[in-house]
């Protein structure tokens, strides 16, 4: 039973990975008012990523999604450019159930990984967000609202994330 599980949990991701879909209508909704536990513990409001005024990339993603980790790492590489040159933030919102979210702190301290972590291990914001399978990436303007979406991640989709951005420029 497991090893189904496990399989078909690793067909999601794959699919997931190869739909290169993204959400050109710009659907201008905010993040709800949901309280997820960082990395760290601390409890954080995902709403008050939309009420700083920077722009905010919303990464979902799991340990255990092979194209997931790909796609934070290659932003990782950018981030602080983007930081420098966009003034954005990145938020990557982990998607482990319950079981495994004491794994999340290590992998991303081992990632190297330094920027905000969050727990959803009972799919709170998933269920918000629509997210069904990471990766899914999600892109906040300075005004709070969500203006681009991407589901899936093929290598390179990291330079269409920033035309996006950059769009978003004053």
């Amino acid at each position: 039973m497991k090893n189904i599980v496990i399989a078909i949990a690793l067909t999601l991701c794959y699919v997931g990975a190869t739909a290169d879909t993204e959400d050109s209508t710009a659907s201008k909704q905010t993040l709800p008012s949901i309280t997820l536990k960082n990395s760290e513990g601390d409890n954080v409001d995902i709403a008050s990523y939309a009420t700083n005024g920077k722009i905010t990339i919303i990464s979902f993603w799991a340990t255990w999604c092979k194209p997931c980790i790909k796609e934070l790492r290659n932003i990782n590489e950018v981030l602080d450019d983007w930081v420098d040159d966009y003034g954005v933030e990145l938020v990557a919102i982990s998607v482990d159930d319950s079981r495994n979210t004491a794994r999340v702190k290590p992998f991303a301290d081992g990632q190297g990984w330094d920027f905000d972590i969050l727990l959803d291990p009972n799919g709170e914001v998933q269920r918000a967000l629509n997210v069904t399978n990471p990766p899914v990436t999600f892109l906040i303007d300075q005004n709070g609202k969500i203006v681009y979406t991407h589901t899936g991640y093929l290598e390179g989709d990291e330079l269409d994330l920033e035309d996006h951005i950059v769009e978003l420029q004053d």
